[in-house]
């Protein structure tokens, strides 16, 4: 079921990931104040944003899971999150580079956008133990849900009050320029953007498989050691 249409997204994916790196490396133009180290921006911001919409779609995966009872929707969530988790590792540690690079410092605890994520990340890495201190899997399928849930609600609200936030450091690159920056940036940035995204969704699609073909083997050893 979730192998369906995973070669030709795998291949989507590959190429798109390496147009937007030779799009990004001798393309995309040198940024005037910070030079070669801005376009980290290219795979930092696309990662946040594909990592945030991780969040919010498994919370709707879980909503689904709670309203038809079908598990299915449920593993679709985990999938979901942990993928995201990972992708939230990614934008720590190219933002701690970035920050490095351009204000000499690794990390700034008065920089709402930086402490904001930070606390999304560790408040999904709660998901995990929570998971998976429950045995019963109609229990630990609910209970799980009803987090992914509240997490993925608290996640656009966490965005809106920083965004309206007075004072930052962090550039607002996006929000400042309306959208609209130039051409060969613009051109760049959306590629990449895709190229996130369609890899979120590749991987999502094969772990998803990888389980499903885990699961089924489990099922047909049980079978057999039945039957013997």
């Amino acid at each position: 079921m979730y192998s369906k249409g995973l070669v030709p997204l795998a291949w989507a994916s590959a190429v798109t990931v390496t147009a937007a790196m030779a799009l990004v490396f001798f393309y995309a133009p040198l940024e005037a104040d910070q030079g070669f180290v801005q376009k980290i921006f290219y795979i930092h911001v696309p990662m946040a944003i594909v990592a945030l919409g991780g969040f919010v779609a498994g919370g709707i995966m879980a909503i689904k899971h709670l309203r038809s009872g079908d598990r299915s929707w449920d593993m679709r969530s985990y999938v979901c999150i942990h993928i995201s988790i990972i992708l939230g590792a990614g934008v720590l540690i190219t933002g701690a580079i970035w920050a490095r690079a351009s204000w000499g410092h690794w990390w700034v605890w008065d920089e709402p956008v930086l402490v904001s994520f930070l606390v999304v990340f560790l408040l999904y890495c709660v998901y995990y133990p929570l998971r998976f201190s429950i045995e019963d899997p109609d229990r630990q399928a609910r209970y799980s849900s009803v987090f992914a849930i509240a997490a993925g609600a608290f996640v656009p609200l966490n965005f809106i009050a920083v965004r309206l936030a007075e004072t930052f450091t962090h550039p607002r690159v996006l929000s400042e320029t309306g959208g609209s920056l130039p051409g060969e940036m613009r051109l760049t940035f959306l590629v990449a953007l895709l190229g996130m995204t369609l890899l979120f969704v590749t991987l999502w699609k094969l772990e998803l498989t990888a389980k499903q073909a885990s699961m089924q083997l489990k099922r047909l050893r049980n079978r057999a050691r039945t039957a013997a």
